[in-house]
This record gives structure tokens, C-alpha cells and sequence, in this order.
């Protein structure tokens, strides 16, 4: 029989086409365009799960199958994936596409239609055109300069942790804004963990968010704790206006046993991810915000051995389209399919800096973000063997102990950097005792505590006394400037040469290019509605209370209760989105109410995005008055979990 015409036709295509038929979305048909990007894979009747199992875990399979459950369709935009070729190799490509349901006759949804098309080049082309514009320097000034100035200049490496961060500027601008991060190894071998989030942006706020991250390091450089440290930084907070409000996670992690204290004043709940991919969410302590009169009570938990810690910014949960319980949620799966390594092929980087990179990008390419972005990821690992050598008085020996040097800086988790520096000056060291001593050389090193690498260099000889010549190097004094200390001490048995240098790893600032269509924040449906309440005045707010409408709810709040000299009661209840910045003005109200002497009642009902945020933050709410009908006001749905 003669080919369908029709079939051959779409057959050629210039572009993807895939047609999956019944629950198990069985593919009836691949266009050529389509098997040219998967070659050599069996399809014909075989679920598309299995046709694309590559890509389980980049978020496509999940798309083919809740277009099938929900009967809607589903687009994507300038999508990274990473396919797996008949060769070993792995090709990255970029697709828009739209995924619908195929309807049958009688309504119900047959199966899915995918159509995509290959936008690798046009992405390439435009991210080459970017390094040359105008805009993008300043952004990469900008950042430069928030890396340099106000974020901590690396993370340390220490035995038995990896760290890892990340930083996206928020999406409305390029200016630096109020999260940070940190990580500071105190004297007992314990790390203190810290994500913060000044509300606002611009140089107010990245003044304010430096300044707070000094006041923490200092009280923990002397050994402070997190009481001690968060009580420091909330007496600043209290002299400063722009602090007000600004939120903290604070762990104190030994890397050793595990065991970890742990604070959230105001501020989201680290995420605790297992090697298994399975996930949980550390419960809060009810601390709250800085200067708000609120105390910082502690938790304790353990990390067990491969588990990874994540601290991060309420902007990951808060991002366009998302609840916080929902942004939650989509945070703990992408989190634990970026550890396991189900998501991009990205070599040379670590569970930790998986997590820290492509969960951001994989959250933001899809919805957009309007609010910076902070994640911060320690990972329990196996504690490095210290390292020892035993050299011959051959200079043939100094290649292969260079070389074991860096391998196990490598398993230790150094950067490149502080690699070739100590491969460096280490081996002008080896080099000497082999020159000068003529005897076996004997090289350890161990990583201590607080995160700095130590190497001595041993052997039982004397090494020359220098002298000026202009065909010899001067090895020992370049060496002494590439690392942090370097010390030589002879004696009668030989001589033992000492190197120091703290390990340090840099954190990512992300620049994630926006989706096609970004999503902006919804102001459509904010108001303040003034109700009838005898003696005190009544108000409902409804829509969004973010870093939009934020300064209005609080000028209107403040101008019907009169300044806050008469009662006021607000039910937010109706609120579907409060942000940081929402938070802060319903803080200074309560604050104007109280200086008046006015009292002030903040309602929510439970289950609302305002019961959750304000429970979260310490701010005292009442419940809203049940309706009987158990559910929550039009246009909401519960994030209670």
C-alpha cells in the first residue's frame, strides 16, 4: 500500500514534531526534523517517558504527561536541554515548544501533540550580542562590585563540608539589593551559616545588608554564637531605620558529627535534601525579624552523612505566579533533582554548586523573578586523608608530586586558584630540599578546621645559604607571595619547610537571562476597603501587598486610623501575595499604632498567604471568622500544605 500522503508530508517538517497517543503516551509518530535529534532511540509505540528518559529531570517529561492529565497546554521558552548521544557526548540544545492535549471526537483528551522548534543559535547569538552592550556592563560592574565590596569574597573549605552560593539580582533592575549570605568557620570547628534579606533595594539597602553581615562576622570571628551573634545584630538593626524588619537564617553546623543549632528569625526554613533525593524542611523556630521586639528562640537538628543543607532568600519562593507554599514545594523537588545530577550535565561542579546554580535557573526560566534570589548549600562529605610523600633527592620526583598535590586539593574541595598558588610554592620548597639537602624528602599536608591548608616539607639536610645571581630565580620569595605564610626553619636534623594558605571557594553571581514573556508582578485588584466596625475603623486588603503596593497599603493604612491614634483592624485574609516588603510596612504601622497608644488587629484566615507569612514572621494576627463553609475567600487556594 501506497504512503499515506499526509503522513509523509508532516513527515518532513522542518521542525519537531511528536505525537503521543493514551495514558502512557505511547509516540504514534516522530517528525525526520525530530529523529535527527534523537538518533539511533527506538520510539515507535514506546511511552515517550522512555523515549526521552534523558530529559527526566530538565522538567519536559513532567510537561507531556499534566498536558495529558490537566487538558492544557504547556509552553516553554528558550528551554536548556541536555540530550544524550549515540556517541557518549551530550548535546545541549535550546527549543521553544507547545505541548496540547489531542482531543478525541467525544471531548476527552486521545493523547499530546508537541510542537518545537530549535532555537540554539538565536539564544547563542544574542548572548554573544549582550557582552557588548551598554547594558550588560553595567550590570557586570554592578555586580563585580557587590561581589568585591559587600559579599563575602569566598566560601571556606573545610574538612568534611562543601559549601557552596549563589546570587541573582532581582529581575526589575540591576541594582544590588538587601540579601546575603555567608559563611564564617569559627574556632570550635563548627560554621556558621547565614542567608539575610534586607527589605528594599539600591544602595540603602546593599549599605544596610553590609553592614549587618560585619556586625554577625565580627560576633562570630570571637567565637559568639547565634543568640549572641542575632542579639548584636538586632541592637544595630534597632538604630537603623533601613534595617528594620530585615530577616535572618542563621546554622551553626559541625561538620564532623553533623549536629546543628539553628535560628530563622522571620525568615524561611533551611531544606534539608538526602542522597536519596528525598526532602524536608527544617521546622521554624518562630524568631523574629530584626528590630521588631521579637526574641530568637533555637532549634536543633542533624545533618547525616551525603546530606546537603540549603539556606536561601524568600525570593526563590515568591517568584511570579507561585505561593509560597507552591514555590516551596517546586524549591524542595527541583533542589533534590539538581543534588542527584538529574538535571544538566554540568561538569567539574559539585552537588552543592548544582543545587546553588541550576535550581535557579530551572525555578527562574519558567516564571521570572521580580526579588533577589540567595542560595546557600553545605553538603556532609567524607573528611580528605591528610597527604603524605616520600620524595627521592631526584628532580624527576617533582612532576609526580606536584601532580598528587593537586589531586588532593581537588578531593579536599580547593579551587583552582588556590591549587596552582600551593602547587607552586610547595613545590619551590620540594625543589630545594632536593637541590641543596641531597637526602629524602618527606611532604605532608592536612586541612584544618578552619579551613586552611597546611604542607611541611622535611629533609635532613642543609640547604645553601642564597646568593645574587641573575640566572637563578628567586623561588622562595615569589613563593612566599602566592600564598599566606611560608616559613623555612633549619636545624641540626635537616630542615622543615611550612606553608599556609586559606581555602576558599567563589560563590556564583548569576546572571539567568528572563523568560521571552516574563510575568510581572500583579497589581491589578490591590485596594484598601474601608468597613462599617462601631468604634474602631475596619479594613479589608485585597490583591497583592509586595514591593509595588507596599508604601500604599501603609500610607492608606496610616490615613484611616488617623496616624494610628484610633483602633484599627485590617483583614488581610484577601491579601494573595506578601512580600518582604509588605511585611516591613505592616511592621511600621504596628509600630506607629503602638507609639500612639492605638491598639491594631491584623487578620488572617488560616490557610491564606497572609496567615503563612505572618506566622512566619512573628507578626501577632487573629483568626478571620470562619463563614461556615470551611473555605477560603474567591480567588484563593489554601497553602497550608
Amino acid at each position: 500500500m501506497d504512503e499515506d500522503p499526509l503522513l509523509a508530508a508532516l513527515d518532513q517538517v522542518p521542525f519537531i514534531l511528536v505525537v503521543c497517543e493514551g495514558p502512557d503516551l505511547r509516540v504514534l509518530g516522530l517528525s525526520a526534523a525530530t529523529r535527527a535529534v534523537l538518533p539511533g532511540r527506538p520510539w515507535r509505540g514506546v511511552p515517550i517517558r522512555d523515549v526521552i528518559s534523558d530529559l527526566i529531570g530538565q522538567q519536559f517529561v513532567d510537561a507531556y504527561y499534566e498536558v495529558y492529565r490537566t487538558g492544557e497546554p504547556v509552553t516553554g521558552q528558550e528551554w536548556r536541554a541536555n540530550l544524550d548521544m549515540p556517541d557518549g557526548s551530550v548535546l545541549e540544545m535550546y527549543a521553544n515548544f507547545t505541548i496540547t492535549p489531542w482531543r478525541a471526537p467525544g471531548g476527552g483528551v486521545r493523547g499530546v501533540i508537541a510542537v518545537g522548534f530549535d532555537v540554539t543559535e538565536l539564544v547563542r547569538e544574542r548572548q554573544a550580542a549582550a557582552l557588548a552592550q551598554r547594558k550588560y556592563e553595567e550590570s557586570l560592574q554592578v555586580i563585580t562590585s557587590l561581589q568585591r565590596e559587600l559579599l563575602p569574597a569566598g566560601l571556606p573549605v573545610l574538612p568534611g563540608l562543601r559549601l557552596a552560593a549563589s546570587y541573582l539580582l532581582a529581575d526589575a533592575d540591576t541594582a544590588a539589593g538587601g540579601d546575603w549570605f555567608d559563611a564564617v568557620a569559627q574556632r570550635d570547628g563548627r560554621v556558621a551559616l547565614i542567608v539575610g534579606d534586607a527589605v528594599g533595594h539600591g544602595v540603602t539597602a546593599s549599605g544596610v545588608m553590609g553592614q549587618l553581615r560585619a556586625v554577625l562576622r565580627d560576633r562570630l570571628d570571637d567565637g559568639a554564637g547565634i543568640l549572641e551573634a542575632l542579639s548584636a545584630a538586632d541592637r544595630f538593626a534597632s538604630r537603623s531605620a533601613a534595617a528594620h524588619a530585615t530577616t535572618v537564617c542563621m546554622v551553626s553546623l559541625d561538620p564532623v558529627s553533623g549536629a546543628l543549632t539553628y535560628c530563622t528569625a522571620g525568615h524561611p526554613a533551611p531544606l534539608v535534601v538526602s542522597p536519596s533525593g528525598q526532602t524536608r524542611f527544617l521546622p521554624g523556630t518562630g524568631g523574629a525579624p530584626l528590630a521588631t521586639g521579637g526574641s530568637f528562640p533555637i532549634g536543633t537538628d542533624s545533618l547525616a552523612p551525603g546530606e546537603l543543607l540549603l539556606l536561601y532568600s524568600d525570593g526563590v519562593l515568591e517568584r511570579p505566579g507561585r505561593t509560597h507554599a507552591t514555590g516551596s514545594a517546586e524549591l524542595a523537588r527541583v533542589a533534590a533533582s539538581c543534588a542527584a545530577g538529574r538535571a544538566f550535565a554540568d561538569p567539574g561542579l559539585s552537588a552543592a554548586e548544582r543545587v546553588c546554580v541550576q535550581t535557579v535557573e530551572m525555578l527562574v526560566r519558567a516564571t521570572g523573578h521580580h526579588d533577589d534570589i540567595t542560595l546557600l548549600a553545605a553538603r556532609r562529605v567524607p573528611v580528605a586523608v591528610d597527604l603524605d610523600l616520600d620524595l627521592p633527592p631526584e628532580p624527576a620526583a617533582l612532576s609526580g608530586a606536584r601532580e598528587a598535590i593537586g589531586e588532593w586539593l581537588a578531593a579536599a574541595g580547593a579551587a583552582p586558584p588556590d591549587t596552582f598558588r600551593i602547587q607552586h610554592a610547595v613545590g619551590e620548597l620540594m625543589s630545594n630540599s632536593i637541590e641543596h639537602a641531597g637526602s629524602m624528602v618527606a611532604v605532608s599536608g592536612w586541612l584544618t578546621p578552619a579551613g586552611e591548608a597546611r604542607f611541611s616539607v622535611r629533609d635532613q639536610g642543609a640547604w645553601l645559604t642564597p646568593t645574587v645571581s641573575p640566572a637563578r630565580g628567586r623561588g622562595l620569595a615569589m613563593a612566599a607571595q602566592l600564598v599566606d605564610g611560608l616559613k623555612v626553619e633549619p636545624s641540626a636534623e635537616g630542615t622543615t619547610a611550612w606553608v599556609r594558605h586559606t581555602l576558599t571557594r567563589p560563590a556564583r553571581l548569576l546572571d539567568v537571562a528572563p523568560p521571552a514573556s516574563p510575568v510581572r508582578p500583579a497589581t491589578a485588584g490591590f485596594r484598601v476597603v474601608e468597613e462599617p466596625g462601631g468604634g474602631e475603623t475596619r479594613v479589608r486588603i485585597e490583591g497583592p501587598v509586595d514591593a509595588v503596593t507596599a508604601e500604599s497599603a501603609r500610607k492608606e493604612l496610616l490615613r484611616r486610623s488617623r496616624g494610628g491614634t484610633i483602633a484599627l483592624r485590617a483583614d488581610l485574609s484577601a491579601v494573595t501575595h506578601l512580600s518582604s516588603a509588605g511585611v516591613s510596612a505592616l511592621h511600621q504601622v504596628t509600630a506607629v499604632h503602638l507609639e500612639q497608644g492605638a491598639p491594631i488587629t491584623l487578620v488572617a484566615a488560616e490557610g491564606t498567604p497572609a496567615q503563612v507569612i505572618l506566622d512566619l514572621v512573628g507578626l501577632p494576627r487573629e483568626p478571620a471568622l470562619s463563614t461556615g463553609s470551611g473555605e477560603l475567600p474567591a480567588g484563593l487556594s489554601s497553602i497550608a500544605g
